[in-house]
């Protein structure tokens, strides 16, 4: 089961303290409507008793979900060795261990996951859509908002790259991304015990760090 407790927060509109409930860590398992509270957001929203605004809040928190095997760490700190000591042994049994710094990464990886596809193949893929938009001049890098993972479909992937009035989708099938990764396997290692962080800025520092550029 997961952990809940109570703390105080300063709500960001007027300034005012007040108690809320968060959440250390959650079991998609054991806890599925908590599960679903994490996919809408609902799980870090809170409104504050005096201003009545609405606004998230995001805590550290560990996520686990043994039917697809993985755990992610919300944080933009280095895993507590607790977990790190709970969880090599889950790691060396084929699970995924990741840390995510932000809620929207968790709940894209999440997806990602539950979809049983490879983080890292999903990365390379937002990663050569945003260069094909660029290099087809559909927009210019700084208009971009997100490159996000939509889902996965017999084989093909689906990346939505947005701007503030528009957008763009691409369907990626997931066997050439296989075969590039497989093509310079040693750029796209992972250590997975350590909690790594594979995300989009994780991915360009990749072709950074091959240009010299690091």
């Amino acid at each position: 089961m997961g952990q809940s407790r109570k703390t105080v927060c300063v709500c960001p509109y007027c300034g005012r303290q007040f108690e809320i409930d968060v959440w250390d860590s959650v079991n998609a398992a054991a806890d599925p409507h908590e599960r679903d509270r994490v996919m809408s957001g609902d799980l870090f929203r809170h409104s504050c008793p005096h201003c009545k605004t609405d606004f998230l809040f995001r805590n550290d928190l560990v996520y686990m979900d043994p039917r697809f095997r993985f755990v992610i760490w919300l944080s933009e700190k280095d895993p507590m060795d607790q977990l790190v000591q709970y969880t090599r042994p889950l790691a060396k049994q084929g699970w995924k261990l990741r840390r995510c710094n932000t809620i929207a990464e968790l709940i894209e990886k999440i997806q990602i996951f539950e979809d049983r596809m490879d983080d890292v193949a999903v990365e390379l893929a937002k990663y050569d859509s945003f260069i094909e938009f660029i290099d087809n001049k559909k927009g210019k890098p700084e208009d971009i908002t997100s490159v996000e993972y939509q889902r996965t479909d017999n084989g093909v992937m689906k990346i939505n790259i947005r701007m503030d009035d528009k957008g763009m989708s691409f369907l990626i099938p997931t066997g050439m991304i296989e075969e590039e990764l497989e093509e310079d396997a040693a750029r796209f290692e992972v250590n997975n015990e350590e909690f790594p962080c594979i995300n989009g800025d994780w991915m360009i520092s990749l072709f950074k760090e091959a240009d010299g550029k690091a």
